[in-house]
């Protein structure tokens, strides 16, 4: 299930750079770190939906890489996104 346009809004909100800030890295991963949440969840639940944890998977890989791009680009904002995030390094 895709985030529904409030709390999608409200995360965009939270970490924008600027007032038009959808797509700086750090809106990226904090969206992609909510529906690998949604889905954690949903796994735990309905353990045979492969198909699911196949999506799962492929988000953790783009979490991945737009954490090594942040981490490549500006140290410092990797080091404050992991922490309000509660991602491991």
């Amino acid at each position: 299930m895709a985030l529904d346009s409030a709390t999608k809004s409200e995360i965009i909100k939270k970490h924008a750079r600027g007032e038009n800030d959808t797509g700086s890295p750090e809106v990226q991963i904090a969206i992609i770190t909510n529906r690998i949440a949604y889905l954690t969840e949903h796994l735990k639940i309905n353990k045979k939906d492969h198909s699911s944890r196949l999506g799962l998977l492929k988000l953790v890989g783009q979490r991945k890489r737009l954490l090594k791009y942040l981490k490549g680009k500006d140290y410092a904002r990797y080091l404050a996104i992991i922490a309000e995030l509660g991602i491991r390094k």
